[in-house]
């Protein structure tokens, strides 16, 4: 599929707290902001707390820059880090061109931890995701950071996984220099192989 064309470019980025929601938000505005864009990004927490939903609102555009309350309806590319929130996100913001990249990997909230409610099945969560776009890639992008030793390392698995669904104008090298922006150099190349692990993942 090609990059998305629309201007502005409406992406929401939503998961809940300690994800790396906020650092990933900032990447991508900073991104095309370099690349001689404008972006305006919008916060919103719905808890101010670790495991507390969050989501960003980016908002791109080569003209001018834009409020950053995203229209209800007019999210162009939801990238979600957990797959109950993407859903959420799709049911207020969502539309049947909108297209998806999603963390696969649930985080249960405290209230199914103390069996006051239940978390979806995997399978139908997943379906109903599929339902409401017009593309989604899923993947364990959880599990990859595992595997790399770093699970906070998970978002960057997913902007590895955008950048390889192609929806973003964006290249690897742009997020590089995010990185080398926004992290220590000690940590550089693990959130490197990051980057690299979600973009093989869905190519």
């Amino acid at each position: 599929m090609m990059a998305i064309s629309a201007d502005p470019l409406n992406l929401i980025i939503c998961g809940v707290g300690g994800q790396g929601n906020i650092l990933l938000s900032g990447m991508v505005g900073s991104a095309y902001i370099k690349k001689g864009g404008f972006a305006t990004i919008g916060e919103t927490f719905g808890a101010a707390q670790r495991g507390g939903a969050v989501f960003s609102s980016v908002r791109v555009s080569q003209k001018r820059e834009y409020g950053p309350l995203m229209p209800e309806g007019k999210a162009h590319l939801i990238i979600g880090l957990e797959p109950l929130e993407t859903l959420r996100m799709l049911q207020k913001y969502g539309n049947p061109g909108t297209v998806c990249v999603s963390n696969e990997y649930p985080v249960v909230p405290a209230g199914v931890s103390a069996n006051r409610d239940s978390y979806p099945d995997l399978d139908e969560l997943k379906g109903a995701i599929s339902a409401l776009t017009k593309k989604t890639w899923f993947l364990d992008a959880t599990g990859i950071a595992l595997e790399l030793g770093a699970p906070i390392a998970m978002n960057i698995v997913m902007i590895g996984a955008v950048l390889g669904t192609g929806q973003l104008t964006l290249s690897e090298d742009d997020i590089k220099a995010e990185l080398q922006a926004s992290l220590p150099p000690d940590r550089l190349e693990l959130n490197y192989e990051a980057l690299a692990r979600g973009m093989k993942t869905v190519a």
